[in-house]
């Protein structure tokens, strides 16, 4: 299995509104895609949080094809779609996982 990790740095001012875009709008579009068969939210703790807090949200894609399918067909345009609404209020950085145990 693998795990489609995105972390989050979301700036204090928009975070009760993007964690409710999140839980309402974006996780639920990329679930929708059936790619990934669960997710996780998490906040990272014992960071720097004075420009704001940081979050990881990991989808767990059964196949690495589901994954690759995920990025060509749905993961452009829901990047686009969440770049618009937040701008630079909230960056993103993405990495591919394995789980090995």
């Amino acid at each position: 299995m693998l795990v489609y990790n995105i972390t989050y740095a979301v700036s204090h001012e928009i975070k009760e509104e993007w964690m409710a875009w999140m839980k309402a709008v974006h996780i639920p579009q990329i679930m929708s895609t059936g790619h990934f068969s669960s997710f996780k939210v998490m906040r990272l703790l014992e960071v720097d949080e004075q420009e704001g807090l940081t979050f990881a949200v990991q989808f767990h894609a059964e196949t690495e094809e589901n994954y690759r399918s995920y990025l060509a067909e749905y993961a452009p345009a829901l990047r686009l779609t969440a770049t618009r609404h937040w701008g630079n209020q909230v960056m993103g950085f993405r990495t591919l996982m394995e789980i090995v145990q």
